[in-house]
């Protein structure tokens, strides 16, 4: 977009960093015979697993993430299903974390591939916003071998929003005061917290662009959708309105839970299976902790049965732990006390939640076995950071090992906790 005004000195200045197709294009690095291909991220294409993501090319044939692998391959049947490799996408995270963090001490990762900076006042550093994108959108290719795309606005729903049009391995800045005229014409489903429910709510209405919910007033709204018609007023002028776009870039937000869950590939009703399953989900859990510096006082467990019944069921503590063991403990006993024995079940998962920066003094008749337990942990912990997740497992857990699940939202991103670290 041509730049015809100068900005006021202090104008708030937000840049949404998009990487473009990021698990392709990190396989890619690993394997250029990919490059140009109908891609699938995720699993292999007989699997019950998700497409975690998918090439552009890929996408032509109505591949996207959160797609069933199977229906996947049946729309695109000649793309090339890839396994996911969480441990390669956090090492290319972190690079990314390290290039955003050169341009601005204000840096907020959302997900795994994509940031808000705020560069308000970097301009006698980095030169005026269009400028300092395309130093930014240059310096990323060379550090990281990556393309991203590039939003620019006064608010981090506008750089969101415009990052996305600016797609692929673009740059798009909408000038102060043309956010309504940028907004309108855009599906209502553009705007960021807009899912399929609301969408489907608002079409109802008639409203099917942006341009149409801006000429409602926002009494209506509030009075359909309560507050967060309020905030959708709000976004359809291109205001950060509602849920986390109220906090500022960089600011801290508590993590509220760590959880990890597995898909069986095929039902099982397995008691030893089962068992392994949990340890290794436990491990994870655990591992995260220990990232974030957490202890837990809350375990939960998620049961999925074959004809996807699902339960949920919880335990307090009454000392908060980061120790696989224990979680394991915990979720084992309520596996036990919830599971219907000879029921096939399709999948466990295990949270932690109810977190504490560190634990109560630990019981002196079981301090010396839980500091063996915490050396133990941590050297593995050390193990896994150089050979990889998969390198170290407790014996339980061995027949339980699978693929982390690949998704935008691990534990550990760039700037907190293992993950935060520099390379």
């Amino acid at each position: 977009m041509a730049v015809t005004s100068q900005l006021p000195a202090l104008a708030r200045t937000i840049f949404h960093v998009d990487m473009d197709a990021f698990f392709v294009s990190v396989e890619e690095l690993y394997d250029p015979s990919l490059k140009g291909k109908a891609v699938v991220v995720g699993g292999q294409r007989n699997e019950r697993g998700v497409v975690s993501a998918a090439s552009y090319e890929a996408r032509k044939f109505g591949v996207h993430s959160a797609l069933p692998l199977r229906t996947a391959a049946k729309l695109c049947p000649h793309a090339i299903f890839v396994d996911g490799h969480p441990e390669r996408y956090r090492e290319c995270s972190e690079k990314v974390y390290a290039v955003l963090t050169a341009f601005s001490p204000q840096v907020e990762m959302a997900s795994i591939d994509e940031a808000y900076l705020d560069m308000t006042g970097t301009a006698r550093l980095h030169g005026p916003p269009l400028k300092a994108a395309h130093k930014l959108h240059q310096r990323m290719k060379e550090e990281t071998q990556l393309n991203c795309s590039i939003g620019i606005g006064a608010s981090r729903l506008i750089a969101k929003v415009s990052s996305a049009q600016a797609k692929p391995n673009g740059v798009l800045w909408i000038v102060p005061g043309e956010e309504s005229n940028f907004l309108a014409p855009l599906d209502v489903r553009e705007i960021p917290g807009v899912g399929k429910v609301m969408e489907r709510h608002l079409h109802e209405l008639g409203i099917q662009k942006v341009g149409d919910l801006a000429r409602l007033g926002e009494s209506e709204l509030e009075e359909r959708f309560g507050k967060w018609g309020l905030a959708l007023a709000g976004k359809a002028r291109g205001e950060d309105a509602g849920g986390w776009f109220d906090t500022e870039v960089g600011a801290d937000t508590e993590t509220k839970s760590i959880s990890h869950e597995h898909t069986f590939n095929e039902d099982t009703s397995d008691v030893n299976q089962l068992g392994a399953t949990l340890m290794r989900l436990s491990e994870m859990v655990g591992r995260r902790l220990r990232e974030a510096k957490l202890h837990a006082r809350t375990i939960q467990l998620k049961l999925r049965y074959k004809d996807f019944t699902t339960i949920t069921r919880a335990h307090s503590l009454p000392v908060p732990t980061q120790l696989d063991g224990e979680i394991f403990e915990q979720a084992r006993t309520l596996f036990r006390n919830n599971w219907k024995p000879g029921r096939e079940v399709r999948l466990l998962g295990v949270q932690a939640s109810s977190f504490e920066a560190q634990a109560e003094q630990i019981n002196l008749l079981e301090g010396g076995r839980q500091q063996r337990w915490k050396d133990a942990l941590a050297a593995a912990d050390r193990l896994r950071d150089k050979f990889g997740e998969s390198s170290v497992t407790l014996a339980a857990g061995m027949r339980g090992r699978f693929r982390e699940r690949t998704h935008e939202n691990p534990a550990g991103l760039p700037g907190k906790g293992r993950a935060g670290k520099k390379p």
